[in-house]
């Protein structure tokens, strides 16, 4: 969680839950002071990631490039607001990319790794581009701080948690 993973976080405070405990709802309690601007490293890379992914495939599919636009969103949203949202519809609420409504259509009507057909690669890599330069911009602006605030009340919970486990 001090790592800067964004994904360690969207896990933590996902809404879907299987299991919960009093630890958990702790460690989520904890999770604000673990959030920082330099999360955006994370989502970048991610994207990068995911749009080489997209970008090697013949024919390209629907699943890797809806993880370059989640992604991209997702840490826009953050360093815009602190708060980590990962579901690309809420996240298009106020993205409003008209062509994600169609590209989750595809994924949800067809199979897992379906592929899409009839979609100008230019069109979304110009859209990659400009959303990458968005979350960079959003970097340098956002008022989130350098460092996580909680690594002592982390520390801590360890220690509790670890203890109440041998005792």
């Amino acid at each position: 969680m001090l790592k800067q993973n964004g994904y360690v976080l969207e896990q933590l405070l996902s809404p879907l839950v299987v299991q919960t405990s009093s630890e958990h709802e702790e460690l989520k309690s904890l999770a604000a002071g673990c959030i920082t601007k330099h999360h955006a490293h994370h989502y970048l890379g991610f994207a990068a990631t995911q749009w080489k992914l997209f970008a090697k495939e013949s024919p390209p599919k629907v699943k890797p490039l809806l993880y370059v636009y989640r992604v991209l969103l997702t840490g826009i949203h953050l360093m815009n607001t602190g708060e980590v949202e990962a579901n690309l519809t809420r996240l298009n609420e106020s993205a409003k990319l008209s062509f994600l409504d169609e590209l989750l259509r595809m994924k949800l009507e067809g199979p897992e790794k379906g592929q899409i057909t009839g979609i100008e690669i230019s069109f979304h890599e110009a859209q990659y581009q400009r959303l990458v330069g968005e979350l960079e911009e959003a970097f340098n602006l956002s008022s989130l701080p350098e460092v996580p605030s909680t690594r002592a009340a982390l520390n801590d919970f360890l220690i509790r948690v670890r203890l109440s486990c041998v005792g």
